[in-house]
């Protein structure tokens, strides 16, 4: 018997799974940014590397690795109208992020920055659903809102109903990263991803690459300082990009955004064995009931609108 010929929606589900399971690798890679940073930084009463150091640095290192890989590929260069696109995304993502986080993380700790920033995920739902006339259910906004609103819970729990000034810095690292995310995943439709973060830290070169010698450290740093400098170089500023943007190109960036909501959480046990921060029942308890949001919002329909 001639078999069923397959639905839009069966061909799709496939690539979601795969693009949801790249999301969780990219968002494991991304998790252990905020202690790396803490590490490479310092806290204002023991400071180790500038936090303009860091995020210029770690784009221009990253962009040279970049170079290579774009090299050894023969990647041909971009279509012209994507330029201003990847520069969107690099002003988010390459520079934007990494500096408000840096200075942030001058004066909090990790499980602080972990808590705010965890309102990245609907930041992204909504800047993708403007930029690309996605419509998602009330559902899957509801799972949203319920996971945003848990991190918000725990964040005020955290920090006994107070802001820092740092939180400013947060959550302006948290639009930046939001754009540049939406910015990355247009700029998939028509780039591999690796290339896509590969061609926006080369966009960035001139600008990174000065600052980084202006900006090279005057005082000795310690060797876990520049350890974490080398993870958020290699690790956050390259390779996590290079599996977070298929994800988002496979699994849709509205759906795949909310595995970010595991990000604080897999941050906060993270920040355990590499700052010595205690991991309390609290924190667990509502590490599991944002699991739960997510597997309950990755069912909810999505009206994706095809690319032209």
């Amino acid at each position: 018997m001639p078999a069923h010929p397959q639905s839009a929606a069966d061909v799709a589900k496939p690539a979601e799974t795969r693009g949801l399971w790249l999301g969780l690798l990219g968002v494991a890679i991304f998790a252990m940014t905020l202690p790396m940073t803490r590490l490479a930084v310092g806290p204002a009463e023991s400071p180790q590397l500038p936090p303009l150091f860091v995020t210029a640095g770690r784009a221009s290192l990253a962009a040279a690795l970049s170079i290579v890989y774009l090299l050894l590929t023969r990647a041909a260069w971009p279509a012209r109208r994507l330029w201003p696109v990847l520069a969107v995304c690099a002003a988010g993502t390459v520079l934007g992020f990494p500096l408000f986080i840096a200075l942030a993380l001058r004066q909090v700790e990790a499980m602080h920055a972990a808590v705010v920033t965890g309102l990245l995920p609907l930041a992204t739902a909504v800047a993708a659903a403007l930029a690309f006339r996605q419509r998602p259910s009330r559902g899957f906004w509801a799972c949203a809102l319920m996971g945003t609103s848990l991190v918000l819970g725990f964040a005020a729990l955290a920090g006994g109903g107070a802001l820092s000034a740092a939180d400013g810095l947060l959550l302006l690292a948290v639009l930046s990263a939001a754009i540049g995310y939406v910015a990355g995943a247009s700029a998939a439709r028509q780039l591999s991803a690796e290339q896509v973060i590969c061609w926006v830290l080369v966009l960035s070169l001139p600008l990174s690459a000065p600052l980084t010698w202006v900006t090279w450290p005057q005082q000795p740093a310690n060797a876990a300082a520049w350890g974490g400098f080398a993870y958020v170089t290699l690790f956050s500023m390259w390779l996590g990009f290079f599996a977070w943007y298929r994800a988002l190109a496979l699994g849709g960036t509205v759906r795949v955004s909310q595995v970010q909501l595991l990000q604080p959480f897999l941050a906060l046990l993270f920040a355990v064995p590499v700052l010595g921060e205690r991991l309390d029942a609290t924190t667990l308890l509502f590490s599991l009931a944002v699991i739960g949001t997510v597997f309950v919002g990755r069912r909810m329909p999505v009206q994706r609108v095809q690319a032209a």
